[in-house]
């Protein structure tokens, strides 16, 4: 998928500006959005597709993080855009609140609690 059309959807936008902070995994984006895991899952698959994001695997733990200097200058261009149109925002603010008080909170109990859903 290209670059524009990952970004057609305000959760993928949402997603890219949660990874500001660094690396999260799949369960804290999850619980940040209050949306089904492969709900989720396909969203960052998109944005994976478009090199946006990249993955790591750890354990039974899928983390996600933007990708540095090693992208493309058009992942680059692109990341730096969509940061400087939606850093005001206030979902972007809100977000960023919430990111905090999840990344507090032990992964293995989010997704114990993702599991019961």
């Amino acid at each position: 998928m290209s670059i524009t059309k990952s970004l057609a959807d305000a959760t993928r936008v949402r997603i890219l500006m949660a990874l500001r902070g660094g690396e999260l995994c799949v369960c804290q984006i999850t619980e940040l959005f209050g949306m089904a895991p492969s709900t989720v899952s396909k969203h960052l698959s998109i944005l994976f597709q478009a090199g946006l994001v990249q993955s790591r695997k750890t354990d039974r733990w899928v983390y996600y993080r933007l990708p540095g200097r090693e992208a493309g200058s058009a992942v680059r261009a692109t990341l730096v855009w969509v940061t400087k149109a939606n850093e005001n925002e206030p979902q972007i603010f809100a977000d960023t609140k919430q990111i905090k008080k999840i990344q507090r909170t032990n992964l293995s109990e989010i997704c114990k609690r993702q599991g019961k859903k």
